[in-house]
């Protein structure tokens, strides 16, 4: 109820800041805006339950992930790929705790830690049925320093996220017997092949030992390898032939830079790819806050956020599939 009253005051408001004459007098205040702090506190109790299971893991006095509590004993999930190396866990109250790192888990990028300390009471995330979230319904998380949440909606049917596959990082051009290969027309900045050595107008002949005439013939051998893999390409530099070693790049990440949409959205998580089943929201939350607790307005954990995809689409692994995984981390 007090969520539908301050919408209702929310779009009064605005309305109204429409009408008038002069708008720059009756703009809605910052603190009424979608997460604002009179915002927040519409949220209640599923505001404070967010913030206290939720910690923030640090390497280097730097945030690198948040996760969620999920046991008393101070066992804390989060996002695998984020939180290697990570030191010290921060709690709601302001406490920082040693950790230990425990399981890790490649298929759903889960990552388990334990708090080192004797406390055996820390508050854990309350599980709920994410299957009665439907596009639409609000949803929220903890913000990156656990003194606010972010807020917003469920934005996407739940769905499989297939895989990506590797890549060298390349545009391909001219292919076939007079070229002697495929000709590689444009070098992606940063990307795998620009940091092994690959120039723009060089020929690729082979990938690991395959001779190749053809796009589509690259495309296949090096999709069959993911991001961090290794692949051995040889090329023909005009009169010279070169050997390069290159560590596949995510498709996503690699073309970013041809992306709009993702050119203004900022840092997004390297993993965003299979998973088995994801829930699609649009919190605006940063990269370094992937790995903690998504929730319902009764404060319930309805899954981990897992990938930042770009500005306006979070990935979270649903409650069940996290359980499924916690319960083989613990043995149960």
């Amino acid at each position: 109820m007090k969520i539908l009253i301050l919408l209702t005051f929310l779009v009064y408001t605005y309305s109204h800041a429409e009408d008038s004459d002069d708008n720059t007098t009756e703009l809605l205040d910052e603190k009424f805006r979608l997460n604002g702090l009179s915002t927040q506190d519409a949220f209640g109790s599923a505001r404070e339950k967010a913030l206290s299971a939720t910690v923030r893991l640090v390497r280097n006095d730097k945030l690198i992930a948040l996760g969620g509590i999920v046991d008393p004993s101070g066992y804390v999930l989060t996002k695998a790929s984020d939180c290697v190396g990570a030191r010290e866990a921060q709690t709601s109250d302001g406490k920082t705790y040693s950790l230990k790192i425990k399981k890790r888990d490649e298929k759903t990028d889960l990552a388990l830690y334990q708090l080192i300390s004797d406390k055996d009471s820390f508050p854990v995330v309350q599980w709920g049925d994410e299957n009665s979230t439907r596009t639409g319904s609000w949803v929220l998380s903890s913000f990156s320093k656990l003194e606010e949440i972010r807020v917003g909606v469920a934005s996407g049917k739940p769905r499989k996220i297939g895989r990506e596959g590797g890549v060298i990082g390349v545009i391909l051009g001219a292919d076939g017997d007079s070229v002697g290969g495929v000709r590689i027309s444009e070098v992606v900045p940063q990307a795998a092949a620009y940091k092994a050595g690959l120039l723009k107008g060089d020929v690729i002949t082979s990938v690991d030992g395959r001779k190749l005439k053809s796009r589509d013939q690259v495309a296949k051998i090096v999709g069959k390898n993911d991001p961090g893999d290794v692949v051995r390409i040889q090329i023909k530099r005009e009169d010279e032939v070169k050997f390069f070693n290159v560590t596949l790049g995510h498709r996503s990440v690699t073309f970013d830079l041809f992306n709009r949409n993702l050119q203004m959205s900022g840092p997004v998580s390297k993993r965003k790819d299979n998973f088995p089943m994801i829930l699609q929201h649009d919190l605006p939350l940063p990269k370094n806050s992937m790995g903690g607790p998504l929730f319902n307005l009764n404060g319930e954990c309805i899954g981990f956020n897992i990938a930042r995809v770009d500005r306006v689409t979070i990935y979270a692994l649903p409650a069940e599939q996290v359980r499924e995984t916690l319960s083989k981390f613990l043995g149960k």
